[in-house]
C-alpha cells in the first residue's frame, strides 16, 4: 500500500512563502493525480491544487491561483506545493492525497476519488 508523507510546514509571517513536499513510498505504479488539500480552522477541507504524476496539470483552485506552484519530481516520487504571498487565511493543515483516477476535467476536485492520504503538515501564518 502506497504511503504519502507531507513536510515543509511551519510558522511564517504574512507575505512569506512556504514549499511543501509530498513524498510517496512503497510505490508500485506512479500514475496518480496528486492533490493538495487544506483544512483551515472551522472550515471544511478544500482541494487547492493538483498535478498528474505523468503529464497533466497543474490545476489550481481560485483561492490560490497566481500564488501557488505545483511541481513533481518523478525520480523520487515527490510532489511539491509552493505557496507565495501567504496570508493568515492560508493557515491550516495541508494534506496531499493520491487519486488513481487521474486529474482530467474537474475530477481533481472530487475528494472521494483520492485513495491515499498523508498525515498532513501544519502551516501557520501570522499577520
Amino acid at each position: 500500500r502506497m504511503r504519502l508523507a507531507e513536510s515543509g510546514g511551519g510558522s511564517v509571517q504574512a507575505g512569506g512563502s512556504l514549499r511543501l513536499s509530498c513524498a510517496a513510498s512503497d510505490v508500485i505504479t506512479w500514475s496518480y493525480c496528486i492533490g493538495w488539500f487544506r483544512q483551515s480552522p472551522g472550515k471544511e477541507r478544500e482541494v487547492i491544487a493538483a498535478i498528474y504524476t505523468g503529464a497533466g496539470g497543474p490545476y489550481y483552485a481560485d483561492s490560490v491561483e497566481g500564488r501557488a506552484t505545483v511541481s513533481r519530481d518523478p525520480a523520487d516520487y515527490t510532489v511539491y506545493l509552493e505557496l507565495n504571498n501567504l496570508s493568515p487565511e492560508d493557515t491550516g493543515m495541508y494534506y496531499c492525497a493520491a487519486n488513481p483516477g487521474g486529474c482530467a476535467g474537474d475530477y481533481w476536485k472530487v475528494q472521494k476519488g483520492y485513495m491515499y492520504w498523508g498525515q498532513g503538515t501544519q502551516v501557520s501564518v501570522s499577520s
